[in-house]
């Protein structure tokens, strides 16, 4: 049989590994961020109904354009957006595809600050893209003066600003955004995968200002909703014009489009559970602090936590009792999701036991 290195793959991809957080049946999985509460019973006979009356058609090819769920998206992101602005696809990791496929490649070059979400160097390789990493400041914020002297410096033909930060949760304010967008004559996304988390204001206030903005979003996190895989963007009508030039025919399947228009049409019920994730988020961070932890400030449903020696002995311990965490790489962190009270009292319990 043959082994992958004796593929003619391309050079550039030799030796690397897929990328994947742990996939691990155990009681309690606070590693990925998702929304643990689960869709809510109304919402799910909803969906039901709405896969059931497509399911007859499915020797049809769906909507390519998926106009009734594009207006449907712009109607919940508001901001005064109009359908023809919004592009979908099966999950954000797909539209940042998308997005390099149409605005980076060969000879072009992506930035972003790093800590921050690792698919970006990795779709940036998948299409061919020069990628820069810019050290964030010690408290992982992006600064106006930061993001100016770096696009200044690098002259990316993208700019990637994720708003919360993953895996730091760092909020970023719309003065940051801005100022990207004043500093470069490339693309900048700012990537709102947790927005429903944060208070902050939607970059999706800028488009109107600055044409060559992207906002990106996800259903998979606020919504509860990533076995679905539905992710999409905000931007001007040419910006989606631009997508519609390198996404496969017929990409959202009749299923997705029908699930996600179920899901949006019950947005309330959804989201009910953000509140009730952020009061997990806070009691964790509090008796982390409690412990002589060091708990960063997050926008999102997780919080990184600093302080302990071994991060990887920790994680360890607590996976053998049953929760799963993540070790994103950085020294002497944790990552840990917020899950259901009784989940958060499962780890909290098992937590202290580790560090006594």
């Amino acid at each position: 049989m043959a082994n992958l290195e004796d593929l003619p793959i391309r050079d550039d991809l030799r030796g690397l590994k897929p990328y994947g957080a742990p996939q691990l049946e155990v009681p309690v999985a606070l590693n990925v961020n998702e929304n643990t509460h689960g869709i809510p019973e109304p919402v799910a006979l909803s969906i039901v109904e709405n896969l059931a009356s497509v399911v007859m058609q499915l020797n049809r090819y769906p909507d390519r354009e998926f106009v009734e769920l594009r207006a449907a998206l712009a109607r919940y992101l508001g901001s005064g957006l109009e359908s023809s602005q919004v592009w979908a696809a099966n999950g954000s990791n797909e539209i940042l595809q998308q997005f390099f496929m149409a605005f980076g490649g060969p000879g072009r070059k992506a930035l972003s600050f790093e800590p921050t979400y690792s698919m970006y160097p990795i779709i940036a390789r998948s299409t061919s893209t020069a990628y820069v990493e810019v050290p964030r400041k010690d408290d992982y914020q992006v600064s106006v003066e930061l993001v100016t002297k770096a696009l200044e410096t690098h002259k990316p033909d993208i700019t990637i600003l994720c708003a919360p930060n993953n895996p730091t949760g760092t909020g970023l304010s719309l003065d940051v955004i801005a100022a990207a967008c004043e500093a470069t004559t490339g693309m900048v996304l700012v990537d709102e995968a947790y927005a429903e988390f944060s208070g902050a204001e939607s970059a999706t206030s800028l488009l109107g200002k600055y044409p060559r903005l992207v906002v990106s979003r996800t259903m998979s996190k606020a919504f509860a909703f990533a076995g679905a895989r539905l992710g999409y963007l905000a931007a001007s009508d040419a910006v989606v014009d631009a997508m519609r030039l390198v996404r496969l025919p017929y990409h959202l399947s009749a299923l997705t489009q029908a699930a996600a228009l179920a899901a949006l049409e019950h947005s309330p019920l959804m989201l009910e559970n953000v509140d009730k994730i952020k009061v997990q988020r806070d009691r964790i961070g509090s008796a982390c602090e409690g412990w002589g932890l060091k708990v960063h400030p997050s926008d999102a449903n997780f919080l990184l936590v600093d302080g302990f020696n071994d991060p990887e002995k920790v994680f360890q311990a607590l996976l053998d009792k049953g929760v799963l965490v993540r070790n994103v790489g950085i020294p002497h962190t944790l990552r840990i999701t917020a899950g259901t009270e009784q989940e958060t009292t499962k780890l909290l319990a098992e937590l202290a036991l580790v560090l006594d």
